[in-house]
């Protein structure tokens, strides 16, 4: 008898080996799926980049290249905003009609300062303190709108999209409303100045993502923001203050409209109805291609960059080479966020 069972527990050890290593094998094809998740967005871009240079050989000049990235620079911004918004939980279809009434409000306080003070650089350092401060007000109206009001984000950001635009509308008369020539004049080197060769917006855009990443990756703040996106109930049971991390998600992505449209506006010196027109499906694709998940709880603010930079990218080749009318641009995009969402479906 006692051979028979040491013969027994002899042959049950491999299994147990075996069934060891199951989990194993596993984990293991898990994080490389999960790496290759991640790493999507930058080879996407990868191969962009090499298809607009076959196509096009002006494609991979350096003043293509900082024509492209100056102008992601404004929806790169409000997508590193728009990507904690998502990562937790919420959505905001508003940006676009937001930067527009700041950036009528800016013209008209300008123009209104200017003579007072009779300075004219006072006058632009006024309106772009008015424009962060307007989208910190902003932002801060939806969140406590979101949070106490318990209205959906849908609801709220969608009927500010049409209180902001109207507003815009009413104080231009339907039409134009445009800095004065002096203000443009000591304005335009925030747009189209350099330092180091690299356009200002370029740089700004940089600085953005990088705070960005920083709050999400190395601050209390940001991992709160995450677990409100994975499990709103748990976070409150392990007592985040999920209101408070919420509106100041909502301020957050309200003072990065401020700062794009401080970069936008002396570019065009006007704001009329049609500014901003669909920045919001721009800032959510971006976000959405860079590999954060629709469903909030994961995300990351170098994917949204990449993400951004991928879409103008994408822009630029079908202006270079005419494949498809321009008029679609805002068609791909959209076929984009429904391609990217369904490749996403269950996944949180």
């Amino acid at each position: 008898m006692p051979p028979a069972r040491t013969d027994t527990m002899t042959m049950q050890q491999p299994d147990t080996t075996t069934s060891a290593q199951e989990p194993v094998g596993a984990l293991m094809g898990r994080h490389l799926r999960r790496h290759l998740r991640e790493a999507g967005p930058f080879i996407g871009l990868l191969l962009l980049c090499v298809v607009g240079t076959l196509l096009n050989s002006d494609f991979a000049t350096w003043d293509n290249a900082m024509n492209v990235l100056t102008r992601t620079a404004f929806i790169g911004i409000i997508a590193v905003g728009m990507c904690f918004v998502i990562i937790s939980g919420g959505i905001d279809l508003s940006v676009g009609s937001m930067a527009a009434l700041i950036a009528g409000c800016m013209i008209m306080v300008m123009n209104w300062v200017a003579p007072l003070v009779g300075s004219p650089l006072a006058a632009v350092l006024v309106g772009m303190a008015l424009a962060l401060a307007l989208g910190a007000a902003f932002g801060l109206a939806h969140g406590l709108l979101i949070t106490k009001g318990r209205i959906e984000p849908f609801i709220v950001t969608l009927g500010t999209l049409g209180i902001f635009r109207a507003y815009l509308t009413y104080f231009s008369n339907g039409g134009a409303l445009t800095l004065d020539n002096t203000l443009g004049d000591v304005y335009g080197p925030v747009y189209y100045g350099a330092w180091l060769g690299i356009p200002i917006p370029i740089w700004v855009f940089l600085a953005v993502a990088l705070v960005g990443a920083l709050l999400l990756n190395r601050t209390r703040y940001g991992r709160y923001v995450q677990a409100i996106g994975s499990n709103e109930q748990v976070a409150r049971y392990a007592a985040v203050a999920v209101d408070r991390v919420k509106i100041l998600t909502y301020m957050l992505l309200g003072i990065c409209v401020g700062i794009a449209t401080v970069l936008y506006v002396p570019r065009l010196g006007s704001a009329s109805p049609t500014t901003g027109l669909l920045w919001e499906l721009e800032a959510i694709a971006a976000v959405i291609v860079g590999g954060t998940a629709l469903k909030g709880g994961q995300g990351r603010v170098a994917g949204t960059v990449v993400g951004a930079v991928l879409l103008s990218v994408i822009g630029n080749i079908l202006n270079l080479t005419s494949i498809i009318s321009v008029y679609l641009n805002a068609a791909v995009q959209g076929f984009v966020i429904i391609v990217v969402a369904f490749l996403q479906r269950g996944r949180r």
